[in-house]
């Protein structure tokens, strides 16, 4: 029986867009990891920082203080801030660790720009129309359309930011990625078998 072959998916979404649901269905469908908060807990673990701080950082760009937090650690000495880029090294180590490793689908968090030297990636971006992104995310949080629309823009200027901070590229511009789907097209589990169909033509499955 042929060796399964390694796959690193990368998923870049917008917010409400169901990028993180899509990720969830790759991983069951094909049995391989799906790291997204996990990434926080394996950073804060390997670095000695508390993971709140980390998840206070989540795609963003900002300063922290954690003077409340223990924060000795091997990316450098304890004092009362941790700037952006330190947060990011520790983040891109993580990804790398846990590449090197084996098959693995990676939301957002500039993995595809971080494992962009690994011949096995395939990058995704996950949008969708306004309209559905707000109702599914009036849906999940339980608050108003008005809301929901407020919150979506938000978060994607948010991650726009911290994305081409970062990568010194533009976030959710086709040009940057092999696949661009609308899942409000497919549905959930079809944009994820579109992906593998996707995957499997190219070669990479």
């Amino acid at each position: 029986m042929a060796e399964k072959k390694k796959i690193i998916i990368n998923v870049g979404r917008q917010f409400g867009s169901g990028g993180h649901l899509v990720a969830e269905e790759l991983g069951r469908k094909l049995g391989i990891p799906v790291y997204d908060n996990e990434l926080i807990i394996k950073a804060a673990e390997d670095s000695g920082f508390s993971k709140d701080i980390l998840t206070q950082s989540d795609e963003n760009r900002s300063m922290f203080n954690f003077s409340s937090f223990f924060a000795l650690s091997k990316y450098g000495p304890s004092e009362n801030y941790i700037d952006d880029n330190s947060l990011f090294k520790i983040q891109s180590d993580v990804i790398r660790q846990i590449a090197q490793k084996g098959s693995a689908v990676f939301v957002g968090r500039c993995s595809d720009y971080i494992l962009r030297d690994m011949d096995c990636c395939l990058d995704v971006f996950i949008s969708a129309p306004l309209e559905d992104r707000k109702a599914r995310v009036s849906e999940r949080n339980g608050i108003s359309l008005e809301k929901a629309e407020d919150l979506c823009r938000k978060k994607d200027r948010t991650r726009e930011t911290y994305y081409n901070y970062f990568t010194f590229q533009n976030w959710g511009v086709a040009s940057n990625y092999d696949l661009c789907i609308n899942s409000s097209i497919l549905g959930i589990e079809g944009t994820a078998d579109m992906i593998i169909n996707f995957a499997e033509k190219e070669g990479r499955l």
